[in-house]
C-alpha cells in the first residue's frame, strides 16, 4: 500500500508510546485518514526488562549528562520498540508491508520548553531498518523550535475520538505527567499539562519499598494525606501560569514526603495529583464528563479522589465510551504520524502555544522499501 496512492484516503499506522513511563512500551494499530479515526486495530504492551528500566531511570535522573550511556540506552530502547512492533504484528498475522507508517515517540529524558528543548531518545533510522517500515519520529521538535511548548500532542486525537460525545467534555490523561484536553460546546480545544501524574508516586514507592508502583492505589488508600506537605506542593508557581503550559517529569520537588510513612507519603502524592488535575479542569469550566485514561486510571485512590473533588462531574474511565485506556496514547501517535505524512498540523496555539497550527514530525525511510511517503509531503 503506497502513501501516495492513499494520500486522501486511509492509511494503516502503528503508534509506539513510552513517553515518561518506566513501565514499558504501548503499541497500537490505527487506520485513519488523519482527520476522522475510522478503525482501531490490535494493541499490545511490552514491559521493559528490569535492567533496562534501571538504566533508563538513572539516565532520566541524570538528565542524560553521560552521553555515551545515553547513546547505549537509546539503542537498547529502540530495539525494545522493534520487539514491540514484531510482537504486535505476530499477534495479528500482519506483515510489515501491510503497515504504511510507524509513529515513534521515543522516551522523554527531559523537557524544558522555556529553552525550546525537549529530548526523546530513540533511533528512528534503526527502527525503520529493523522493522522494514517507514517511521515518523521527532514529533515535538518543530513545535518547540517555533516557540511552542511541544506538549501535549494528544489533544487532536482526543478531539477526533470524541467528535460524537456530548460537550463540554474533558479528557484527563494520567501518565508520568498528567495532561487535560478540554473540548467545548462551540468547538473549543484547550490543552495543557495540569500537574504530576504517576511519576512522583511511582518514584516514592519504588525508593521506599522496591515496588515499581502503588498497585491499584492500595498503599495510598491505607494512608492519610499530610495537609501541610500537600499545601506546599500545591503552592508551586507552575499552577499560577496560564495555559498552554507543559511539564518535565522532574519539575516538582517531592522531598517533603521523605519523613512520612510509606502509606501517608503515597496518599499525599496521590492527593497532589488529584487536586492539581481537578483544579485545572475547573479553572476552564465544569465539563459534563471527565474521561480518564493512562495508567493512573487503574489507581483506585486516584479515581476516588477525582470523583470526590469533582462531585458535579461524571468522572468515567475512557472504556465507558469504548476507548482503550492502555492503548490510547499509542493510537494517538499512529494518528499523528499519518497527519505528519499529509502535512497536517500536530499542534495548535490553544494546545501548545505555538504561533499557528504547526505540522511536525521527521520522516525516516526504511532502507530497501519502495516508499512514496516522501512524495506525500512527509517532513
Amino acid at each position: 500500500m503506497s502513501v501516495a496512492a492513499n494520500r486522501d484516503g486511509l492509511l494503516t499506522a502503528i503508534g509506539l508510546m513510552s513517553g515518561t513511563s518506566m513501565d514499558g512500551i504501548d503499541a497500537a494499530i490505527v487506520r485513519t485518514d488523519g482527520l476522522a479515526v475510522v478503525e482501531t486495530g490490535a494493541a499490545a504492551t511490552v514491559p521493559y526488562r528490569t535492567a533496562l528500566r534501571q538504566r533508563l531511570q538513572r539516565l532520566v535522573t541524570d538528565r542524560g549528562r553521560n552521553r555515551n550511556e545515553a547513546l547505549a540506552v537509546e539503542r537498547e530502547i529502540t530495539l525494545a520498540h522493534v520487539e514491540a512492533v514484531e510482537r504486535l504484528l505476530a499477534g495479528t498475522g500482519l506483515r510489515p508491508d501491510s503497515i504504511d507508517i510507524v509513529g515513534f515517540h521515543g522516551h522523554t529524558v527531559f523537557h524544558n520548553p522555556a529553552e525550546r528543548l525537549t529530548w526523546q531518545i530513540g533511533n528512528s533510522d534503526l527502527l525503520a531498518a529493523r522493522t522494514g517500515i517507514d517511521v515518523v519520529g521527532q514529533f515535538r521538535v518543530a513545535d518547540t523550535q517555533a516557540g511552542g511548548q511541544g506538549a501535549p500532542l494528544v489533544p487532536l486525537y482526543h478531539a477526533a475520538r470524541a467528535a460524537a460525545q456530548e460537550k463540554p467534555l474533558a479528557v484527563l490523561n494520567i501518565g508520568g505527567v498528567a495532561n487535560v484536553t478540554w473540548l467545548g460546546m462551540e468547538g473549543e480545544l484547550i490543552a495543557f499539562d495540569c500537574g504530576p501524574g504517576n511519576a512522583l508516586i511511582d518514584d516514592f514507592v519504588h525508593g521506599r519499598t522496591g515496588l515499581p508502583y502503588d498497585a491499584s492505589g492500595t498503599l495510598s488508600l491505607s494512608g492519610t494525606a499530610d495537609q501541610a506537605v500537600l499545601a506546599q506542593l500545591l503552592s508551586n508557581h507552575y499552577f499560577a501560569l496560564p495555559p498552554p503550559k507543559s511539564l518535565d517529569r522532574n519539575t516538582f520537588d517531592a522531598s517533603g514526603v521523605a519523613g512520612l510513612s510509606v502509606p501517608d507519603g503515597a496518599a499525599t502524592l496521590t492527593a497532589f495529583t488529584v487536586q492539581a488535575a481537578a483544579r485545572s479542569v475547573l479553572e476552564i469550566g465544569e465539563p459534563k464528563r471527565l474521561l480518564v485514561c493512562g495508567g493512573g486510571r487503574l489507581n483506585r485512590a486516584l479515581m476516588a479522589g477525582l470523583k470526590a473533588a469533582l462531585r458535579g462531574v461524571d468522572v468515567s474511565l475512557v472504556e465507558n465510551v469504548g476507548w482503550r485506556g492502555d492503548a490510547l496514547e499509542a493510537e494517538a501517535f499512529g494518528y499523528l504520524a499519518v497527519r505528519s505524512l499529509k502535512g497536517l498540523p500536530l499542534s495548535l496555539p490553544t494546545t501548545t502555544g505555538v504561533p499557528e497550527p504547526m505540522p511536525g514530525g521527521v520522516f525516516y525511510a526504511s532502507p530497501g522499501r519502495l516508499s512514496s511517503s516522501r512524495a506525500a509531503g512527509a517532513s
